[in-house]
């Protein structure tokens, strides 16, 4: 099965979706680390963070990429 086929009559591949993901994975990391480095919480190299500044990283990084894989999904896939 190469293409899927959704309720609006949109056909997809494997490629859209996978396009999706990398985009919003690579725009979400983007924005997690700009807030990071706005709210100070982010230093020069990883070795001068604290733990508690990777955990809220990586957190921020890892939210905001879900909330824009959402959004591309809704948008592109739905």
């Amino acid at each position: 099965m190469d293409t899927l086929t959704t309720g609006n009559n949109i056909s997809m591949n494997a490629f859209d979706i996978f396009m999706v993901i990398a985009v919003g994975s690579m725009t979400g990391a983007g924005i997690g680390l700009v807030i990071g480095f706005v709210a100070k919480k982010q230093g020069n190299a990883t070795s001068m963070m604290t733990r508690d500044e990777k955990i809220l990283n990586f957190a921020l990084v890892m939210i905001c990429s879900g909330i824009c894989s959402a959004g591309l999904a809704l948008t592109f896939l739905v």
